[in-house]
């Protein structure tokens, strides 16, 4: 396990089966992401859900410079199968309170990209995970996504889990 594939995920997380790895083809690229959160799970989960209206990373670069929300959005609901991902993901698979998996919507620019997340309790609350999965590249390419990956991720998940264990929203 090392960077830029995997950060803050422990051996057994890494070795684990994660949302998203059943949508992934032969050889695709598995890129490792976790973070601990005070939060209990199903507040980690709520938040999670914000996807839907922002991407929670560098607004400047992936949200055309407008803030992702720092409270929770009214009347958002559940996930569910097939709902829009803001803007170019939708929902693939779901485990409610503990696993979503997205993919590019089709035709679109993300395409071939399957993310993952799950939520874990934790002893002190809980686990944050992403995964990225995508075809191969050329090695220049695989490692530029690689660490781009890392830096954009990375902000989204400690983002998520910053708001949960705040109180905005309730």
């Amino acid at each position: 396990m090392s960077l830029p594939a995997t950060w803050g995920v422990s051996a057994e997380e890494a070795g684990s089966r994660l949302p998203g790895d059943e949508l992934a083809g032969e050889g695709w690229a598995r890129l490792l992401r976790g973070v601990d959160c005070a939060a209990p799970p199903e507040r980690l989960w709520t938040w999670l859900g914000q996807l839907r209206v922002a991407p929670y990373s560098y607004d400047l670069l992936d949200n055309l410079g407008r803030r992702s929300p720092r409270t929770l959005t009214p009347g958002l609901g559940p996930l569910a199968v097939g709902q829009r991902i803001h803007p170019v993901f939708e929902v693939a698979g779901l485990v409610p309170g503990r696993d979503l998996t997205i993919r590019g919507r089709p035709g679109g620019v993300m395409a071939d990209v399957v993310l993952g997340y799950a939520v874990r309790p934790a002893p002190a609350g809980s686990r944050l995970l992403g995964v990225v999965r995508h075809p191969r590249h050329p090695r220049p390419v695989d490692a530029l996504l690689a660490w781009g990956d890392l830096v954009m991720m990375r902000k989204q998940l400690t983002t998520l889990a910053t708001l949960a264990m705040s109180a905005a929203g309730e």
